[in-house]
């Protein structure tokens, strides 16, 4: 069993993701702050010609891939932190 001696430790992490539409594209600017360490990501997601125009899911599809970067920008930095 495992005694916790001390207050709990408590952490506030920030996602920011903002969306820009121009025509077909969507663009989408994502930034994860840890309050150690900021990462970055910027994607799109464009309509394709055969795609019906709905905005929702043009932004689903690029919000999805900002985070989808962020996680593997995250795999990458951990694995030099433990090589290092």
């Amino acid at each position: 069993m495992t005694t916790h001696t001390g207050p709990a430790r408590t952490e506030r992490w920030t996602l920011r993701l903002d969306l820009f539409e121009e025509g077909d594209v969507t663009k989408v600017h994502a930034v994860l702050d840890t309050g150690d360490d900021t990462l970055e990501s910027r994607t799109t997601a464009r309509r394709g010609p055969n795609d019906a125009p709905v905005p929702e899911i043009g932004a689903e599809f690029a919000a999805g891939r900002a985070l989808v970067d962020l996680v593997r920008m995250w795999e990458v930095r951990d694995a030099q932190n433990i090589r290092s």
